[in-house]
């Protein structure tokens, strides 16, 4: 990208920045269980440590937007958040999730590093707006990913609801834009559209393969598109990366069939990371 980026520090430890080497979010696309998600932790934090990648480990506490009534929501908010303080406290990453109702906000914003605003929420001006001061209020960063209905460009006036709180930390997420019925598309040119507004932009790897609703009461994917996304993200230049990880992807609780198997995670990080360098050079960002 040849747009100047903002550098956005999530912990003295990690920096956002279009031209700065890429960050991985990464974890399990919701929690299971405590055991779980401190294993993935660890494991995925390992993995990037050993390759020099920043890591922030990213799960919900609660999926709102399941398909069905029936669909695992998740282990509930104090729980949840009880689980994310002590990832970050022991594994000694920073921690993201999803906000689904403005009453969220806060009690999230107390805990984590950077708060999420889902796709199908990023219009919810109020909602916005409530992210935006929450994260303000405790110095926090947000992810706010780009709505499969809305054009690269539209986000702009996302980032201008959020900034109009005082926060001026956050990260545009690109994860696709509805083509057809159960299927997303992603079209390269709405990374360097997002980059325009000077924000870091990260790219959704394995949201973007996702096939919404395609199993009928559950969605569908296509898992092993989501390394030529990647690969496709990184050509272009981005601040980050967002890959839902599973150790057994086929039994997990939402989004097993877009999630990367975590015995693959390595060799593909690896494969990103020389692209990165290469991209951006590899004695720093240019």
């Amino acid at each position: 990208m040849t747009q100047p980026s903002k550098h956005i520090a999530v912990t003295d430890a990690v920096t956002l920045g279009n031209d700065l080497p890429f960050v991985l979010q990464s974890g399990p696309c919701q929690i299971e269980s405590r055991e779980h998600a401190l294993t993935l932790a660890r494991e995925i934090s390992a993995i990037c440590a050993g390759l020099g990648i920043p890591y922030i480990f990213k799960a919900s506490f609660d999926k709102a937007n399941r398909s069905s009534l029936s669909g695992r929501r998740g282990v509930g908010l104090s729980r949840g958040l009880a689980i994310l303080a002590e990832i970050r406290d022991t594994v000694g990453c920073p921690v993201l999730t999803d906000v689904h109702t403005e009453a969220q906000c806060r009690p999230v914003a107390e805990v984590v590093d950077m708060l999420q605003i889902p796709a199908f929420l990023c219009r919810q001006t109020d909602f916005v707006l409530a992210v935006g001061e929450a994260a303000a209020e405790y110095g926090r960063t947000i992810n706010v990913k780009k709505g499969q209905f809305l054009a690269p460009w539209d986000m702009a006036n996302v980032v201008v609801k959020l900034e109009s709180t005082g926060c001026t930390r956050m990260a545009l997420v690109e994860r696709g834009v509805t083509f057809g019925y159960g299927n997303l598309v992603v079209d390269p040119r709405s990374l360097y559209e997002m980059a325009r507004t000077g924000y870091p932009v990260v790219m959704d790897a394995t949201h973007a393969v996702q096939m919404p609703g395609a199993l009928g009461n559950a969605s569908g994917g296509k898992r092993e598109y989501a390394p030529v996304i990647a690969r496709a993200a990184v050509g272009v230049g981005v601040a980050g990366l967002f890959m839902e990880v599973h150790d057994d992807p086929d039994n997990a609780a939402s989004d097993g069939p877009n999630s990367l198997r975590l015995d693959t995670l390595q060799m593909l990080l690896s494969e990103l990371l020389a692209l990165d360098q290469v991209r951006k050079g590899t004695h720093g960002p240019h």
